[in-house]
């Protein structure tokens, strides 16, 4: 008589059933949305987003953080995720493990702004905005060390409370008790603060002439004050002068 197979080799040779859509992780290739930020008020302009560009802004200084990214999507000052051994007590068996910095989503209120923040925030960096009176004061340090703590998205936060009319007032208050001379507020940089071009076009507007002009391989014109520099300009030269 042939042997016969065990009930679990019989059942091994079902067919598998494929897991239910539910069951299933979608994945999603859309941008993250990392903080809706309230409106500003009394004010067109609104807080930067993190990962949006925004080329009214000047650049950060010291460029994104290449090691541990998530410290350029919110104020985590010099912090990064450290990586070591647990060791065993008994046997001296080594475990790698990583300790990760204590970060927290909070809203900080800016006197500037008038508004609350939405933030990632370590809880030493919150420790030191309490240290030194608010959001404002943290943002706006002048030493090398602080610009090195703010990252990118804090250089954006910085630039965003320094077009304050609160804070303008208030450093020409400083200057006027120096004895220096008051900086007007130029119209020309509140045009592009405000997205408007010299037309009274916004950004959206000029980013669409421009591709248009683009596809359509149009030459730009240039104004009096760009054709007048003659800083890349380079003579006429000719071949025995080069051979000279």
């Amino acid at each position: 008589m042939p042997p016969t197979l065990a009930p679990t080799c019989l059942r091994a040779l079902t067919p598998l059933r494929s897991p239910s859509a539910s069951a299933i992780r979608t994945l999603s290739t859309t941008s993250l949305l990392f903080y809706k930020q309230t409106a500003v008020p009394k004010s067109t302009i609104p807080i930067p987003s993190v990962s949006a560009p925004h080329p009214e802004i000047p650049p950060y200084p010291l460029g994104p953080r290449q090691a541990y990214h998530q410290s350029n999507t919110g104020l985590y000052g010099s912090a990064s995720i450290r990586f070591g051994n647990k060791v065993s007590s008994r046997n001296e068996i080594k475990t790698r493990r990583a300790w990760r910095p204590n970060v927290h989503h909070k809203r900080l209120w800016s006197e500037s702004l008038s508004c609350f923040v939405r933030t990632r925030v370590t809880t030493r960096v919150l420790r030191t905005i309490d240290k030194v009176g608010g959001l404002d004061a943290y943002l706006l340090g002048i030493k090398p060390a602080r610009i090195a703590e703010l990252g990118p998205w804090g250089w954006r936060l910085r630039w965003r409370i320094m077009q304050a009319p609160k804070l303008r007032a208030k450093l020409n208050a400083e200057r006027e008790a120096l004895g220096l001379p008051l900086v007007p507020l130029d119209p020309t940089k509140v045009a592009v603060v405000e997205g408007l071009g010299a037309s009274g076009q916004s950004v959206a507007q000029l980013m669409e002439e421009t591709d248009r002009m683009l596809a359509k391989e149009e030459e730009f014109s240039l104004s009096e004050e760009a054709e007048k520099d003659t800083f890349m300009h380079e003579p006429n030269m000719r071949l025995k002068d080069l051979k000279a």
